[in-house]
């Protein structure tokens, strides 16, 4: 059996700092709400259709999304956990899922540990809130996670919790880190810790071993092994003709990236497996353009019979290379909609991509 875990964003519910940075009432319903077609063909806006605009406050919400999951055999959630050197922001989703055991379903987290920057609205290099990695950060950490790790539905690998951290190249010592890691878990009485990496790019493609994690986690998509881009939207005449009526300053308004998703599905699954500990990745499409008015990356033509195809190949290759509780594939996203990549129904799909989910593992067993 392959458990497939599948990346979990918590950003759909208002909070003081979007408040602040974005305007009042700013969740990630914001972006994808207004989101429009940049070119002929582009699928804009993605509008929810089972589950609605939810808010994650509601834990009749939190209850709805893990009903749905477990129905079309997905194990757990990864949930992105954002750390500030103790502050941490989008919260109260996972703290609510802790404090009322509810929903009774599986789950790990990823410390999301990029700086906070204007990103999405193409101001990537001005930092809302910087990762600082302070001294004592590493103890103070762990020790709250401890509280996460000792939940039982905490999914773990051979009894270890399982550990993602989104960009490892970004601390000052990585193997420092799980060092201090593994050792304050012991002194808590857990059996260990089970550290992953996040791939996705060229400097992140390396043996997890060398810094002390145990494995990768591989994220699509991955950056540094697309296929190259297509026709972008300033050749076609629509992008000509806004570039031209552009203010100064904002010419590459346009300059966006598009990619076949088949293209992209057929490069991916034409690569040879990393010769390291790598635990696959799909998506079922991308499109970041709700969040990018500059620089948007899109994946042209997502469908789920292609999506499919693709799940299959990752679930063959976790059989293949892999044993017992590292049987894993990882889906991003169950949720990103503004990055037009989720498993829940929308209006074009229905359930469409959750039932290509479901029977992949299900001829799996």
């Amino acid at each position: 059996m392959v458990r497939a875990i599948a990346f979990y964003l918590p950003q759909f519910h208002p909070i003081p700092e979007n408040d602040e940075w974005w305007g009042n009432g700013f969740t990630e319903w914001t972006n994808t709400a207004r989101a429009r077609p940049l070119f002929k063909g582009h699928y804009q806006p993605h509008i929810p259709a089972d589950l609605g605009f939810y808010d994650l406050r509601l834990p009749e919400a939190r209850e709805s999304q893990a009903e749905l999951a477990r129905a079309y055999g997905i194990h757990g959630f990864c949930y992105y956990h954002y750390w500030f050197s103790g502050r941490r922001l989008l919260e109260r989703p996972f703290n609510d899922v802790l404090a009322s055991d509810r929903p009774d379903f599986p789950f790990c987290l990823c410390w999301a540990n990029e700086n906070w920057t204007r990103r999405w609205d193409g101001e990537e290099q001005q930092v809302l809130l910087a990762q600082n990695y302070a001294p004592g950060d590493d103890i103070a950490h762990i020790r709250w996670l401890v509280d996460a790790f000792r939940d039982r539905r905490y999914i773990t690998v051979n009894g270890k919790p399982l550990l993602l951290v989104y960009r490892v190249n970004l601390l000052p010592n990585a193997a420092e880190t799980a060092h201090i890691w593994r050792e304050e878990v012991a002194k808590a009485g857990l059996p260990g810790l089970y550290l992953c990496t996040v791939t996705g790019l060229p400097q992140l493609d390396f043996d997890p071993l060398t810094i002390g994690f145990d494995a990768a986690v591989e994220f699509q998509p991955n950056w540094g092994k697309l296929p190259d881009q297509e026709t972008a939207p300033p050749n076609t005449l629509l992008g000509k003709i806004f570039k031209r009526l552009a203010p100064p300053g904002r010419e590459a308004y346009w300059n966006h990236k598009i990619r076949s998703y088949p293209k992209v599905v057929e490069t991916m699954t034409a690569l040879p497996a990393p010769t390291y500990k790598q635990f696959p990745g799909v998506t079922p499409g991308w499109d970041n353009s709700p969040r990018r008015q500059v620089n948007a990356h899109i994946f042209s033509d997502s469908d789920p019979l292609i999506y499919g195809r693709w799940l299959r190949h990752a679930i063959r290759q976790s059989l293949h290379r892999f044993q017992g509780d590292e049987r894993l594939v990882f889906i991003n996203a169950w949720n990103e909609w503004a990055e037009g990549n989720h498993l829940e129904p929308d209006l074009k799909w229905g359930s469409r991509y959750l039932r290509e989910t479901k029977s992949a593992l299900d001829e799996a067993v």
